[in-house]
């Protein structure tokens, strides 16, 4: 029988005291720069959102054509997000990342001259190619420097840059769009795609001096200090790996799928928040720009505590399900009520609040999951075919679906009754199929 004596006692507090500062310094070094870089990620992404609002009449866009335009950019998104993965497990988080941003910055910037549906179609998809591994990339990232008891805490800090992004985004797009109109003759649309194009660019070549592609390449950590990590690191990777998994397992395992179609509802949802947030806004009789702007930075700030309080209180109880699964049926409730006939705009910026909140607040948990089920070579496959399918799936068939039921009825809110069902389905599914005992090995015991 092992004897714990005092002395192992002191030496084990000693280790962890050491471990936790160990990981602040990690997360100090690495989460500002890729915070930032998700908040120009998503600015890029949504601000179709707001060019919407001027450009479908400039080159004579129809609400369903804008639905299947700003969908496509998932399908892009889809088809490279996993070869994508397999080059950053290759080549590095350095080299991903420039190739990325670089390209998605100029693509971005190239939505300016679209002129027609068709070059709609074609800058959204190649814009999806030029983003596909971005998130999945850095939440594999993130597992080489966390083991999973901190990550849902990380991951919903990271995530909250999607608060930030539409807090800033919002306020931003809608300025840029207003005070840039007639600059150099370009309308304010196309000058809102171009200059919201250029930090991502200049921060895809600052990936190659502020970050490194693994613990034991970081010369800010002394020998001791990767030592202890990688100790740490082996013990949840040893617990985790009943045998050595293979790239391929990804694609075997039945509940991989489950969870992508589950995380496409929620991708559903996540689509109609970045894309059709403006549009709703101006159905509740709100019609300037600027105003419109102010007025979508509300549901962000709201979802920015509502992420990190989830986060935290996840990790705190080691619980995932549970954490997905109520903000994603309150996020849901709150769709249903925004197609009441009698919701002004108070209202709905209340219900896009609890939308905002829930979302995201599900979204942050939901990513400790699928790295919780994968280890080494299978984790690659298995992030990126979650956020595949959920993107292409969600992301995709949200926004195209929304589209087409708006130009149809003429409502908006008929189609986001429809992504509020999917959402409930989703939920269900989470508690029905994914058990809470196979989620155990993410704890320490």
């Amino acid at each position: 029988m092992e004897i714990v004596t005092s002395q192992s006692l002191t030496s084990s507090a000693t280790a962890g005291d050491d471990l936790n500062r160990i990981y602040r310094k990690i997360a100090w070094r690495l989460l500002p720069f890729l915070f930032v870089c998700y908040v120009v990620n998503y600015i890029d992404r949504a601000n179709i959102g707001f060019a919407k609002l001027q450009f479908t009449k400039d080159i004579g866009i129809s609400e369903a054509a804008y639905g299947l335009g700003a969908g496509l950019f998932f399908i892009g998104y889809v088809l490279f997000e996993i070869p994508s993965n397999f080059y950053l497990q290759k080549m590095g988080i350095r080299a991903t990342l420039v190739r990325i941003m670089v390209l998605w910055g100029i693509v971005s910037g190239l939505m300016s001259f679209v002129s027609n549906p068709l070059e709609l179609y074609l800058a959204r998809f190649f814009l999806g190619v030029a983003e596909a591994g971005f998130f999945p990339g850095v939440v594999l990232y993130l597992t080489y420097w966390f083991p999973a008891p901190r990550r849902a805490r990380i991951t919903s800090l990271l995530i909250l840059a999607l608060v930030v992004a539409g807090m800033l985004g919002s306020l931003v797009s809608g300025w840029i769009m207003t005070a840039a109109a007639g600059m150099f003759g370009l309308k304010g649309w196309q000058a809102l795609f171009i200059i919201e194009a250029v930090p991502a660019v200049a921060l895809g070549f600052m990936a190659l001096f502020v970050l490194d592609d693994r613990p034991e390449k970081a010369s800010w950590l002394t020998s001791e200090e990767k030592e202890l990590l990688r100790a740490d690191l082996d013990l949840e990777r040893q617990a985790a790996q009943v045998r050595k998994p293979r790239f391929a397992d990804a694609f075997r395992d039945p509940r991989v799928y489950i969870v992508s179609l589950i995380y496409a509802t929620i991708g559903a949802a996540s689509a109609v928040i970045s894309l059709w947030i403006p549009t709703m806004i101006r159905a509740a009789g709100v019609q300037d720009l600027k105003t419109v702007g102010m007025l979508a930075m509300i549901p962000y700030a709201t979802a920015g505590v509502g992420m990190v309080l989830m986060g935290r209180s996840s990790d705190h109880y080691l619980e995932r399900r549970w954490h997905v699964v109520v903000p994603t049926v309150a996020a849901a409730m709150a769709f249903l009520a925004l197609g009441l006939p009698s919701m002004g705009m108070v209202s709905t910026i209340a219900m896009l609040s609890i939308v905002s909140a829930g979302v995201y607040g599900a979204i942050s948990v939901f990513w400790t999951i699928p790295p919780t089920y994968l280890s080494g070579p299978s984790a690659a496959a298995g992030i990126a075919l979650v956020s595949s399918v959920g993107a292409g799936l969600g992301g995709f068939g949200g926004s195209a679906v929304v589209g087409w039921v708006t130009q149809a009825t003429g409502s908006i809110f008929a189609g986001i009754i429809l992504v509020a069902v999917l959402m409930m389905l989703g939920a269900a599914a989470l508690l029905a199929f994914i058990p809470a005992r196979v989620l155990n090995k993410g704890r320490r015991s």
